[in-house]
């Protein structure tokens, strides 16, 4: 019993000298417990090593089981001790704002325009963004650092590394995974107090109106046609108003279209899509990186004074910003009684 206790506080002042990991230390206890063990099964009785290391295996196994025991039971404790922390830590939905929740909002709500009712109007607020891409990153960036109770996003792509450059929301270390999932977290870990709901899917005629009926608002961010005139037509279908915005090289435009408004819909201002050929993507005719940004966050900005009911929106107005140039200008554009979408709505 001597010489394997003495083994044993050897075996530990070294490795805490040498500054081995405890977990590393107690490991080492119990290789020489099992030796002992072994020893013991091996040598026969009365042998001198076996009467020095106590003489019978028995009592070692107890010890060891014991050790297991032991061992066990912190295990345990720990993993319901953290079980326990991240329950307190988990932000909790309320009528009233948390303390933490009163001051990371502080500079909207001394806004005459935001206030406590504007704030408590964007938790409430459920917003669908169609794309995770240029447009979409800031956008759902800022939605959720504004604190929309609620962001839906839309978009089947995954992160590729060519995408970078501009989608900011978007980490190195995920590239190759669903765009959705990626922007899901950076946006939860951004603001755990808004909800994030992820759809890994192209938006298709099948789904859209079911879609976007659980929303209150929608931002469209996609880069082709296609999708864009299939959200115009579900957004005038369901009543939801739309912000939509597109770029070109170091060319962006944007909009809110809500025909129930009186404003015109994306069709009344686009009846037809430009041949392909004039509009090439961005990876034919390129994109400087921070306009998406700038664009995009126009888009978060439309939607929370739309939700808010602060200042003036760009319903019935084109906005096109001119990034090379510096320079901004605003068209006036008008419903059109024959349009094909909201024509007589």
């Amino acid at each position: 019993m001597i010489m394997v206790g003495t083994m044993a506080v050897t075996l530990w002042v070294i490795g805490w000298a040498m500054k081995v990991p405890s977990a590393v230390r107690w490991n080492m206890m119990a290789i020489l417990l099992v030796g002992v063990m072994v020893v013991h099964v091996i040598l026969p009785n009365g042998h001198p090593l076996r009467m020095a290391t106590g003489g019978d295996a028995r009592l070692w196994a107890i010890l060891m089981g014991f050790g297991v025991l032991v061992w066990g039971y912190r295990k345990f404790l720990g993993k319901l001790r953290a079980r326990i922390v991240q329950k307190e830590e988990a932000p909790v939905q309320s009528d009233s704002f948390s303390p933490t929740e009163l001051d990371r909002y502080a500079r909207h709500i001394i806004l005459r325009e935001v206030g406590g009712p504007g704030q408590k109007a964007l938790r409430d607020a459920r917003v669908l963004v169609v794309g995770a891409g240029g447009l979409g990153a800031p956008a759902l960036q800022y939605l959720a650092a504004a604190g929309v109770g609620t962001i839906g996003v839309i978009d089947d792509d995954v992160v590729e590394n060519a995408n970078l450059q501009r989608q900011v929301i978007h980490l190195d270390r995920n590239i190759g995974i669903p765009k959705v999932h990626s922007a899901e977290e950076a946006m939860t870990a951004q603001n755990p107090f808004v909800k994030v709901r992820p759809y890994h899917r192209r938006l298709t005629d099948e789904i859209a109106t079911e879609l976007f009926a659980e929303y209150d608002i929608i931002l469209d961010g996609s880069d082709n046609f296609e999708t864009r005139y299939l959200v115009n037509r579900t957004a005038v279908e369901t009543g939801k108003p739309l912000v939509a915005a597109a770029l070109t090289q170091w060319e962006g435009q944007i909009s809110v279209y809500d025909p129930a408004q009186g404003t015109p819909c994306y069709a009344c201002v686009f009846p037809q899509a430009p041949d392909p050929s004039l509009v090439p993507s961005c990876a034919e005719a390129g994109v400087i990186g921070p306009l998406p940004g700038v664009v995009g966050a126009m888009m978060a900005l439309e939607a929370i004074k739309h939700i808010t009911d602060a200042g003036e929106g760009l319903g019935g107005r084109l906005l096109i910003y001119d990034a090379l140039y510096a320079q901004t200008r605003t068209i006036a554009v008008k419903r059109r009684d024959d349009c094909a979408v909201c024509g007589g709505k």
